[in-house]
């Protein structure tokens, strides 16, 4: 009787995980392609769950958001980190502003997500401070050797970054070129004369 309650709670376990994982993936998609505004229970019904599954184990939309952007917050302090290892200061801001931006093209849901969820998710307070720490770093070694323009804060590459998910565009590869090409565009107005 004992080895049927263990196999049973085990394969009840199975299927919790089995349904957090499709509840993320169908947030994951819905949120980039439609954006934050989608409600809980279309992410429900995309993952052939019932909305009271989501919400028992996502009390928030602000939860939900966090788990299925979570590859992409790791995606974002590459993105950082990569900067912060750039020895050339304009290239560290270039790399900010190209690669930052593929990466909020790409999941254009995420921005949208990303900014409802940074002030408050908890989750994301180490990311936050060293995101902060390094775009500040980034700026103020570019400012120093003249190749930022002396008004430009590390506010004004966050608004730069987040300004990308306003890319959009019929295909990926479209959304793409559309997004170097802005990128290329906000880089000539950050760089000093």
């Amino acid at each position: 009787m004992r080895d049927v309650a263990a196999r049973s709670s085990r394969s009840l376990r199975a299927d919790a995980a089995d349904n957090r994982d499709r509840v993320v993936a169908a947030a994951r998609a819905l949120f980039t392609d439609e954006g934050f505004g989608v409600p809980v229970s279309a992410v429900a019904r995309a993952a052939g769950v019932a909305p009271a599954t989501v919400y028992r184990r996502f009390a928030t939309k602000r939860e939900l958001a966090v788990a299925a952007f979570a590859d992409q917050v790791g995606e974002c302090r590459g993105v950082v980190d990569g900067a912060l290892a750039e020895p050339d200061p304009w290239r560290a801001v270039s790399h900010l502003v190209e690669r930052g931006g593929e990466l909020y093209a790409r999941t254009a849901g995420f921005v949208e997500a990303f900014a409802a969820t940074y002030p408050d998710a908890a989750d994301l307070d180490a990311e936050r401070a060293h995101s902060h720490h390094v775009l500040a770093e980034v700026v103020r070694r570019a400012r120093a050797t003249g190749q930022l323009r002396p008004d430009v804060g590390a506010a004004d590459l966050v608004l730069a970054l987040t300004a990308h998910g306003g890319v959009r565009a019929a295909t990926g590869a479209a959304r793409a070129a559309a997004a170097r090409r802005f990128a290329a565009i906000v880089l000539r107005g950050l760089r000093a004369a």
